[in-house]
């Protein structure tokens, strides 16, 4: 049966990328390959994936499960040991891009976390900053200080929602109340930068309430708030009960207007656009995620991209410890990238964080921008989806919309493939996309 979702998907993937399909196979790289591909890498970015929470909650589609110390602990130390295979491949190559994610890994405080960063500093020739996710009920002034003392600089915290009834449809375990006292003890710490996740496009939302919450977030004073739809992966509690279609004509326009809303508000409050959901307070060094092309991923469904490799870990917790302690690479899939994936790869990303230079393109691959993406560049000026500044092309607020209805096209199908298969499966001998 024809569907027009999938082939809008095949039609921008083979535009892009031009390949039919992207086949993820149980390959592992072995240690002569990884050291190859790290002679002309100048740089990386390191991404840590704590994989444990309190609670599950209904919406979130990220690699989780429920929190136990002993647990915990087993983990940190194959982490560490992970962490000691890439000693050797990566010598003292600069890390510039360093970010703790999950599940919760405030989780993790007091039972491994610390002693994976002391570790990763030890091994790692680190020259940034950690970025680091965290739970509201996390953060008390103890727990904050602690944090502070790991070196953590930026923190980012999953509000989520500012009304009590929100609240509840999401899982989240505190009230609008509490969730504005933990935001006040945190921007009154020594951060650089402190970040707020918040969603809307929830179910019953009115615009009156996105209205009212961006105005609070605002007056919190945050240093950077993330704002994103709520996205329903099927394999979730909350996307498998859900009718709605995440491409739905009337939720798009509905989503749109929400984040005009915002948008008004966040730039009337001296806040600019630093990437596609998130807003930053002018002069403030933003919060974000890896930020450099090339990145090692540690932990449990910690996934690596070097140049021509992507391959991704196990997310089963359990496997992941078993295959460290029997000193076997964790690595489940693994996916070859030939020169267009990887300008694809790259440019997605750069758009996603609102601009780019050609002259990184050249620099990256020793080709001209124009040469390869040139011709969509004057439609997209023409449609006002960018603007084109010679060297730098920066993508508009409209531009910034659309770019995440053609996410939201890939990005639902695409990880509800590779990690609804992951979650069920340790070891997938392929996935297709």
């Amino acid at each position: 049966m024809f569907s027009l979702e999938n082939f809008l998907r095949t039609s921008f993937r083979r535009l892009l990328t031009r390949e039919k399909e992207l086949v993820l196979e149980a390959k592992i790289p072995s240690l002569e390959e990884l050291n190859e591909k790290f002679e002309d890498i100048k740089e990386f970015g390191l991404y840590l994936h704590i994989p444990f929470c309190e609670q599950i909650c209904p919406y979130c589609p990220y690699n989780k499960e429920i929190y136990k110390p002993e647990t915990a602990e087993a983990y940190a130390n194959a982490v560490k040991r992970e962490i000691d295979f890439y000693s050797d491949v990566v010598g003292d190559k600069p890390v510039t891009s360093f970010y703790i994610g999950g599940g919760t890994p405030t989780t993790m405080l007091y039972s491994g976390l610390e002693e994976i960063l002391d570790h990763i500093f030890v091994i790692f020739n680190m020259q940034c900053e950690i970025h680091m996710e965290s739970h509201p009920s996390h953060l008390t002034s103890e727990n904050l200080n602690a944090i502070i003392d790991m070196g953590v600089k930026h923190l980012s915290m999953g509000v989520e929602a500012l009304q009590d009834k929100h609240l509840k449809t999401l899982g989240r375990p505190y009230t609008a109340e509490k969730i504005k006292a933990a935001v006040e003890y945190a921007v009154n710490m020594d951060f650089e930068c402190v970040n707020a996740d918040f969603m809307f496009a929830l179910p019953n939302q009115t615009y009156d309430e996105v209205e009212q919450a961006g105005q609070a977030l605002v007056d919190m004073g945050v240093d950077q708030i993330a704002a994103y739809p709520l996205f329903r992966f099927p394999y979730t509690k909350m996307g498998g009960n859900s009718k709605e279609s995440n491409y739905n004509i009337s939720t798009v326009f509905k989503r749109r207007k929400m984040l005009g809303i915002l948008e008004n508000i966040f730039y009337d409050a001296g806040f600019e656009r630093t990437s596609v959901w998130a807003f930053t307070k002018k002069e403030v060094p933003k919060y974000c995620s890896v930020t450099v092309p090339l990145y090692i991923g540690l932990g449990a469904s910690g996934g690596t991209c070097l140049k021509d490799i992507f391959y991704l870990n196990t997310f089963n917790v359990s496997e992941y410890i078993s295959a460290i302690e029997n000193e076997v690479m964790p690595i489940a899939l693994s996916l070859n990238l030939s020169e267009s994936m990887q300008m694809a790869w790259w440019f997605y990303w750069r758009v996603y964080e609102t601009g780019f230079r050609r002259s990184d393109f050249r620099k990256r691959f020793r080709r001209e921008f124009d040469e390869v993406y040139g011709k969509y560049i004057n439609p997209l000026s023409s449609f006002g989806f960018l603007k084109d500044d010679g060297d730098r092309i920066v993508l508009t607020d409209r531009g910034a919309y659309w770019l995440h209805a053609i996410e939201d096209l890939f990005s639902i199908n695409y990880i509800s493939k590779l990690w609804g298969t992951s979650k069920q499966e340790p070891w997938p001998e392929k996935v297709i996309l």
